[in-house]
């Protein structure tokens, strides 16, 4: 269950720890996605789901990074209860048979989820050093959204068909 927000109180260190703890549910679902699924080929659903998380854990580990650059050891004071869903894909979402192209529009969705978390969240920012942030991030997602629409452009033809079940 998500928590409401009051993003008119963040910080800017507690606006980096909310950041990090989105990319790290999301790299965290797409992981259980992933070894849910498992992988049967290069280009299918889990190995779709592992490289989301890849790109997940990257994004979250380049802001932790900034974020103990910027204030150290502080400790976090915002709870991971305040960002359920943000990021990550929705649990009953996967399939074990989805298609590539199911997976990526998956990915798609979260991606454009993100954006518009962050969107609002600026709308509601007092503290311009967090507005600045989310507004940085915002246009981020911006990007990972290009990046998952190019990866479906270039998706080989059948990349649209589920798996069929092998044991029939």
């Amino acid at each position: 269950m998500s928590v409401k927000i009051d993003f008119s109180t963040l910080n800017l260190m507690d606006a980096l720890d909310l950041a990090v703890l989105i990319e790290a549910e999301a790299a965290e679902r797409y992981k259980f996605f992933a070894e849910q699924i498992g992988r049967r080929d290069a280009v299918d659903a889990g190995s779709i789901f592992e490289s989301m998380a890849i790109n997940e854990e990257k994004h979250g580990c380049q802001l932790a990074e900034r974020r103990q650059e910027m204030f150290g050891d502080k400790p976090v004071r915002v709870s991971k209860t305040a960002i359920f869903d943000v990021e990550a894909p929705e649990f009953g979402a996967p399939r074990w048979n989805m298609s590539p192209l199911k997976a990526f529009q998956l990915a798609l969705a979260s991606e454009e989820k993100a954006y518009w978390f962050y969107d609002e969240a600026i709308k509601h920012v007092k503290d311009a050093g967090v507005r600045e942030l989310f507004t940085e991030l915002r246009d981020e997602e911006t990007e990972h959204v290009r990046m998952v629409k190019d990866a479906i452009e270039a998706l080989p033809p059948g990349s649209d068909v589920d798996v069929e079940d092998q044991d029939d």
